[in-house]
């Protein structure tokens, strides 16, 4: 079974994954990475202090290079404090 190497990236910052998954096909590729940049983004929410926007990413590689990536950017703007 091919393994996948799912990246984060948030803003200009790269985390890269060196452990990676064992997966059967390529839904089950998109759907962790689906389910991986959901779970940043809601807790970029929940930390968000000042209110800036910000972009992220899912990039996801196999041993022979890019796979795919998943992108989401969101801004949060308070109406008060």
């Amino acid at each position: 079974m091919p393994r996948y190497y799912f990246d984060l990236r948030d803003g200009d910052k790269l985390a890269t994954d060196d452990e990676g998954l064992e997966l059967s096909t390529i839904e089950a590729v998109q759907a962790e990475a689906a389910r991986s940049l959901a779970d940043m983004a809601r807790d970029a929410v929940r930390t968000d202090r000042d209110c800036a926007g910000h972009h992220m990413a899912i990039e996801v590689r196999d041993d022979y290079g890019p796979v795919l990536q998943v992108r989401f950017t969101f801004e949060m703007n308070r109406q008060r404090n």
